[in-house]
């Protein structure tokens, strides 16, 4: 490894160390307010606010502003409560911790057992999903992009293995890691994706009323084996205090032509993303290139 790749591995490692030391209450507080203050200042920020305009035109200039300070500081959160999200007490009374909403739900799917295919894009505190669904006797295998620095790679890889308190099944994005995670499946595993990037070799569904590629797998995975579908969205409700939404199982269509099910299941998953993001814009990630550069121009740089 060069230098300069040992050097960020070291700043990584520290950084995590500093964060993992604090309260987890004031780890989220500094990361947050720190993101908050530099993150609208950045030129991906041009890239968030070209699309809140175009998916969300109702909202004024400084209402924009305030989502992607939001949204900064939210990703911002989500970093200082890492190096805790292992540590974090389930049902705390108050202060830090996490809950879940749909226990219920949770209940039969381990009593039913797998396949079961959860879904939730990066809103919140997406890494909670991992904790609460193992918590719970679901352990779910993901698909996952590795960081380009291989220490830095294995840092974020045992913080959320100790997590879950076992090895995580990981497979990489691409047809190897599908066919993986099609074999997992089969063996009657758990398996949780995020699913609100653009996948440019996906399928067109519409977000927010615009063409949006998306990818296809968790209609197709779940077509396949007739399993549940299940809607989990990771809420922040306070500093380090999170809660996990569990909603009931989309309904499956059985029209009985394969291609129009799994774009009719695709528009059901896009749709519930949607809906979670009107109701809070500021907790997902507009920093990402979601629609085609037709759809959504992003204005260009002052010089």
């Amino acid at each position: 490894m060069s230098f300069l790749g040992r050097l960020e591995a070291a700043l990584v490692a520290t950084l995590l160390r500093v964060l993992g030391a604090l309260p987890p209450a004031t780890s989220s507080n500094v990361a947050g307010g720190l993101a908050a203050a530099i993150g609208p200042l950045l030129p991906v920020s041009r890239v968030a606010h070209a699309n809140l305009q175009a998916a969300l035109p109702h909202l004024t200039q400084a209402a924009r502003r305030r989502v992607v300070r939001g949204v900064w500081a939210q990703l911002g959160r989500t970093a200082g409560e890492f190096p805790h999200i292992g540590r974090l007490p389930h049902n705390s009374a108050s202060g830090p911790g996490w809950e879940v909403q749909g226990e219920a739900i949770l209940a039969e799917l381990s009593a039913r057992g797998g396949p079961v295919i959860f879904f939730s894009g990066h809103i919140g505190n997406w890494e909670i999903l991992p904790r609460a669904s193992a918590f719970y006797g679901l352990p779910c295998a993901s698909f996952y992009r590795a960081a380009q620095n291989a220490q830095v790679d294995a840092l974020i890889g045992q913080i959320r293995q100790t997590a879950t308190g076992q090895a995580l099944k990981l497979f990489p994005k691409g047809a190897k890691g599908a066919r993986q995670a099609l074999m997992h499946l089969g063996r009657g595993g758990f398996l949780a994706m995020l699913v609100d990037q653009k996948l440019n070799d996906g399928i067109e569904a519409q977000f927010f009323g615009m063409p949006a590629m998306t990818a296809p797998a968790v209609a197709s995975f779940a077509l396949h084996f007739r399993c549940p579908v299940v809607p989990a969205l990771a809420e922040r409700i306070g500093p380090a205090r999170l809660r996990l939404v569990i909603e009931p199982p989309l309904a499956l269509p059985e029209s009985g032509n394969r291609a129009q099910d799994v774009q009719a299941l695709t528009q059901q998953v896009n749709d519930v993303l949607e809906r979670w993001i009107r109701a809070r814009p500021d907790s997902w990630l507009w920093l990402h290139r979601r629609w085609p550069k037709e759809v959504v121009r992003v204005a260009p740089r002052n010089k």
